[in-house]
């Protein structure tokens, strides 16, 4: 039976969305894979079909054929060289799913769009050349995957039709990138490996006749039944306040939007930083009251009790709280063009909460080509490290392994605007009672104006020698 205009869009929003990259060395063919999927799934309008006719026979790559990655390559010089420089997003859907494409780049300078492009992503497809193998990219790729903790992963083996569907080919890549993850000790929960061409569409969207020895799925039917229910953290409530809604002296709600778990009406919750306990006495949306909400809905949550609460604070069940403190562990991607100054103090913006925050130690800089951890004093753009984090307020988090909404983190710079680095909290660190931290007005204590630039740089060379923070107030 055909379905209303309104059935039909309750049931399209209704679907599920799937945020997916797709990673590579140069020349994988990330972009044509992304078109061709476009193309088979026919989710293209007649004029892209003709604007992308016209362009394969004026700037294409692809010979003959029509070249789809035209559809995603659309910068001037992206056409030119035939790579792709910055993330290409492309939406699509089918009857089964919605989908988001981040198409990021190969080239390792562009490590950082990388980074952004899978920072959302549920789903990484990292392609690898069947006539190259795994390479050099391939496994600084499959780091980064690790790394923003994407669980599912798909090896596609593109270009088969340039070595002849080569069943010995695939398997022996294959062999050789499990290989390489084991002697890593990179574990990824969800591993599909699929031999493919996207020029000819091989296994891209329906199974090919050409590779008869492959049982799996086309890489269409994986993308639309791949479970996406786990990725998200549901036994662990965390609720971090956007905004205070006060309309009338009747209501007090605290909007915010489910970053994990599940809130009940009448479940026992505790305000943090401050620890001060009350029930939900009702979750507000614009459509009316809910007996719950769970991530990642954007409710407005009102307690039975007057709590003081503001943006940046958070709401948790009192059984399973957050680490709540100034210091902590994580490994962070530089991605200013500036080189890092230790010496300054950025912004920090964790959740809903920005503060002051110092990186008072660079522990080591890893060598993703190698995976080996080098020295370093600082950080330079593309590079990545552990590092040591303090800050002025405390912060309410879990590790990125745990929990990917309260595990992340941005860096601003406090000059520019410019986002210095991202970051993913490995935990607490253990040192932290070796470091003090403490605000101090200067007016209060009798200094007297003359005295405070001398007291400030005093103060800041304390702390880069020892970690002590002494964050000087002048009013």
């Amino acid at each position: 039976m055909a379905l209303s205009i309104e059935e039909f869009l309750a049931q399209d929003e209704r679907k599920d969305l799937l945020r997916l990259l797709t990673a590579g060395s140069v020349d994988d063919g990330k972009s044509t894979l992304i078109g061709r999927l476009l193309f088979d799934s026919k989710k293209l309008y007649e004029d892209q079909l003709q604007a992308l006719e016209r362009d394969s026979k004026r700037v294409g790559n692809a010979g003959e054929h029509i070249d789809y990655a035209l559809l995603c390559d659309g910068l001037k010089a992206e056409r030119e060289q035939g790579i792709t420089i910055d993330v290409a997003y492309r939406y699509f859907s089918t009857n089964r799913r919605k989908f988001i494409i981040a198409d990021t780049p190969g080239h390792e300078q562009y490590t950082r769009n990388m980074i952004t492009g899978g920072s959302t992503a549920n789903l990484a497809i990292i392609l690898v050349d069947a006539r190259q193998g795994v390479v050099t990219q391939t496994c600084r790729h499959s780091y980064i995957v690790s790394l923003l903790g994407i669980r599912h992963l798909v090896l596609a083996v593109n270009k088969m039709d340039l070595v002849d569907y080569s069943e010995e080919r695939f398997r022996e890549i294959v062999a050789t990138y499990k290989e390489w993850l084991q002697r890593q000790n990179i574990a990824i929960p969800d591993l599909q490996c699929i031999p493919l061409s996207a020029l000819e569409g091989d296994n891209v969207v329906e199974k090919s006749s050409k590779t008869p020895w492959y049982e799996g799925m086309s890489l269409m039917e994986y993308l639309e039944t791949v479970p996406l229910h786990q990725d998200i953290n549901m036994e662990a409530l965390r609720y971090p306040v956007q905004y205070v809604l006060r309309p009338n002296l009747d209501f007090r709600g605290f909007a915010g939007k489910v970053a994990s778990g599940v809130v009940r009406v009448g479940d026992e919750v505790t305000a943090l930083p401050s620890g001060k306990s009350s029930r939900v006495k009702s979750i507000v949306t614009y459509d009316g009251e809910l007996s719950e909400a769970f991530a990642p809905q954007s409710v407005t949550i009102t307690l039975e009790d007057e709590i003081d609460l503001s943006r940046g604070e958070m709401l948790v069940h009192n059984n399973n709280r957050p680490h709540v403190g100034h210091h902590m562990r994580a490994m962070m991607v530089w991605m200013d063009e500036q080189p890092m100054d230790k010496t300054k103090a950025f912004y920090i913006k964790h959740t809903t909460n920005s503060t002051r925050a110092y990186i008072t130690n660079v522990m080591h800089r890893v060598d993703i080509n190698t995976g080996e951890k080098v020295a370093a004093e600082g950080m330079r753009l593309n590079e990545i490290a552990e590092v040591k984090i303090t800050t002025s307020t405390p912060l309410m988090f879990d590790s990125y392994t745990e929990n990917r909404q309260t595990g992340a983190f941005v860096i601003i710079d406090p000059v520019t605007n410019f986002t210095s680095a991202v970051g993913m909290i490995i935990g607490e660190d253990e040192n932290a009672t070796k470091m003090s931290h403490a605000v101090v007005r200067l007016s209060e204590y009798g200094f007297q104006e003359s005295e405070y630039d001398t007291i400030v740089r005093f103060t800041e060379e304390l702390r880069k020698r020892t970690g002590i923070i002494i964050e000087c107030v002048i009013d």
